[in-house]
């Protein structure tokens, strides 16, 4: 069953977050994953505006998706993120694949 990773993310220096934005697409590779939505034009249908940047990340299962977040690889990446941004990460299962 596949799973995701959703992100909220207030992106203070863009110039910092780009080089982390360089290191993330190999990583998540890695371990099975892929972008579902990477920042973009977005909307709020509902509720407080949202203005952060958004990321949702698919990973083949729950499992992969926190070994992915919880790599030495991915702590390096996270690294070069600090004091770039302010984020929220969460994991959540998704619904059997039909």
């Amino acid at each position: 069953m596949p799973a995701y990773i959703i992100g909220r993310v207030q992106v203070t220096d863009w110039s910092r977050y780009s080089e982390y934005m360089k290191l993330t697409p190999g990583i998540i590779a890695q371990y099975g994953g892929r972008f579902i939505a990477r920042g973009g034009e977005s909307v709020t249908l509902e509720g407080p505006e949202e203005s952060d940047r958004v990321v949702i990340l698919e990973f083949p299962t729950y499992e992969a998706a926190q070994q992915f977040f919880h790599s030495e690889e991915y702590r390096h990446a996270k690294s070069v993120r600090e004091g770039a941004a302010v984020a929220q990460f969460f994991a959540i299962d998704g619904v059997p694949v039909a």
